[in-house]
């Protein structure tokens, strides 16, 4: 076979075509040297029994190319760096702590004791009118009324200041 140089410079334009054609607009010419070296492979491994050299080297590259493509891409999704604004919607997580027993006491001392239950295991503990009732062994009622009795001086406090 001819000299590898006078091959690159036959097939440059199919290079730049199979670029072309696999929308490679980025790094351009990184891809038209994996085209030049898999033309160069291809020239190495080509029986002349078996076809073509022009169907052989225009497959080869191609297929060098897509792969290097796919292999890219997977590495691209597998390290997604977020842009700046991304950071800035996080939210600070220390921000949403639950409200600690001793932090309610001071809000709130002008409730009851079963009403300050009630704000905690609702606040705190996410617990429904029916799971406290069940845990302080009282009826839904009794728990209904401590809601209602806390909400109520909650508002009037906030209304107040």
């Amino acid at each position: 076979m001819e000299s590898f140089e006078q091959l690159a410079e036959q097939y440059q334009p199919m290079i730049h075509k199979i670029v072309h054609s696999l929308h490679l607009y980025k790094d351009k010419e990184e891809y038209f040297q994996l085209g030049l070296i898999a033309l160069w492979e291809a020239s190495m491994r080509f029986d002349p029994n078996k076809g073509s050299f022009p169907n052989y080297a225009y497959t080869s590259i191609k297929g060098t190319l897509l792969t290097e493509l796919r292999k890219t891409l997977k590495d691209a999704e597998k390290y997604i760096f977020p842009k700046e604004e991304f950071w800035e919607l996080i939210e600070d997580p220390g921000l949403e702590r639950p409200l600690l027993a001793e932090d309610l006491n001071t809000y709130c001392q002008a409730l009851t004791v079963n009403q300050r239950k009630w704000l905690f295991y609702t606040v705190n503990c996410g617990l429904s009118i029916k799971e406290l009732a069940e845990q302080e062994n009282v009826s839904l009622s009794a728990v209904k009324s401590w809601r209602a009795g806390a909400r109520a001086k909650l508002v009037k406090q906030r209304d107040g200041c």
